[in-house]
């Protein structure tokens, strides 16, 4: 059955195992020189406590703001992003067997109706979960995938 509110506002998570070292794969989230390569295509600056950077799309002519809250080295981020309907996105580091890394992300504070909150869980997932599998292509294997830019190409129609 369904209704017209929620008992409580969504909560995106996504994980991945990265099979390389904790301080490894944070880097490659903090340094845009690295998450460049398989997520947004610049970025003002690193991720660093209290920076405010902006992330663009180029390929789809989208941006969004920024602000860095916590930085646990190696550990742990949390942000603030999209000041227009803001969100806050944690990512945490878990050192595991053998040296891999479990990377888990959390994104809370949905606005909107019921119906825009679940949306925006749903479609953050999606996002994240192909930007999990992007950062472990490339730093399991030096592969760059393409995943975020093919997400939405121009020239398909139904």
């Amino acid at each position: 059955m369904l209704t017209d509110h929620l008992t409580r506002p969504p909560v995106l998570t996504a994980q991945m195992v990265i099979r390389r070292p904790a301080d490894e794969v944070f880097r490659a989230f903090v340094d845009p020189e690295i998450t460049t390569r398989f997520w947004f295509t610049r970025s003002s600056g690193r991720l660093e406590p209290g920076a405010r950077v902006t992330w663009e799309w180029e390929m789809y002519g989208v941006s969004t703001v920024v602000t860095v809250v916590e930085v646990e080295e190696d550990r742990r981020i949390l942000v603030e992003w999209n000041p227009e309907a803001p969100t806050r996105v944690e990512w945490r580091f878990v050192p595991g067997p053998d040296g891999h890394t479990l990377v888990k992300i959390t994104e809370s504070g949905y606005g909107g109706s019921a119906d825009e909150a679940v949306s925006r869980a749903i479609d953050s997932m999606g996002g994240f979960t192909m930007v999990l599998a992007a950062a472990k292509a490339l730093l399991e294997h030096g592969i760059v995938l393409t995943v975020v830019a093919d997400a939405f190409p121009e020239g398909y129609s139904e």
